[in-house]
């Protein structure tokens, strides 16, 4: 069983606490099911275990965070879908490479439910459409549970890329849903493509998902909600 809990705007610092202790909690066996947040966050720049200080061009007038998770430097902003899988993998597979790339194998069907046709760039990790960059993964796993996860561009201003050199691929060019699709309303476009990511990770990681507007989850961690 998946809980999906779909939060909202969060502020950076408050998700990575509340997903450490969904972790924990999962770990400790105080959490008796897998949890997926999904949520957007103010602008924040965060620096992955691999960061280059290079690589993050422009840190004034935003909050940078080093984190534990895999990866380099990434950007989160209103407008992108953020995902914090916490997954046991004892009930999956332990392999982290089969974790990342199911992880991108449920954003490319994600994106194949709005019409965008997505794919892997080999000896990247991610999700690219048309050459370009729309989903960033980036995790961390302690005792075969997960935190971290991905972020989709869905109606992100992409001109906050330009303060980092994204994932610390030179040259790479990211995109958003908005971007990719016939322009439309972005409430809709954000809510299409939450429902799509949920579909994708049913089918990926083959789980019953269980929406939570009130799950336990949720309702232990009601103060880190906007």
């Amino acid at each position: 069983m998946l809980e999906v809990i779909e939060a909202g705007t969060i502020p950076y610092a408050e998700a990575l606490d509340w997903q450490r202790q969904l972790a924990e909690d999962r770990i400790a066996g105080r959490l008796p099911h897998d949890v997926l947040l999904l949520l957007d966050h103010p602008p924040v720049v965060t620096l992955g275990r691999n960061s280059h200080v290079g690589n993050l061009l422009e840190p004034s007038g935003i909050e940078v965070f080093e984190v534990e998770r895999g990866g380099d430097v990434t950007f989160h902003g209103p407008g992108q879908l953020v995902g914090y899988p916490i997954l046991d993998l004892s009930a999956y597979k332990r392999d982290l490479h089969w974790y990342l790339r199911t992880l991108e194998q449920a954003l490319i069907a994600a994106l194949a439910v709005l019409d965008i046709p997505a794919e892997r760039n080999a000896g990247f990790t991610g999700v690219w459409t048309r050459g370009k960059k729309i989903a960033s993964i980036g995790i961390h796993v302690k005792q075969w549970v997960t935190w971290h996860g991905f972020a989709l561009n869905v109606t992100t201003d992409l001109a906050h890329f330009d303060r980092i050199v994204p994932c610390g691929i030179q040259g790479v060019e990211m995109t958003s849903v908005e971007r990719e699709t016939v322009k439309g309303e972005r409430e809709r476009l954000w809510d299409e493509s939450a429902g799509a990511v949920i579909a994708g990770f049913e089918n990926a990681f083959g789980v019953s998902v269980i929406p939570s507007p009130e799950g336990a989850a949720r309702q232990e961690h009601a103060s880190l909600r906007t």
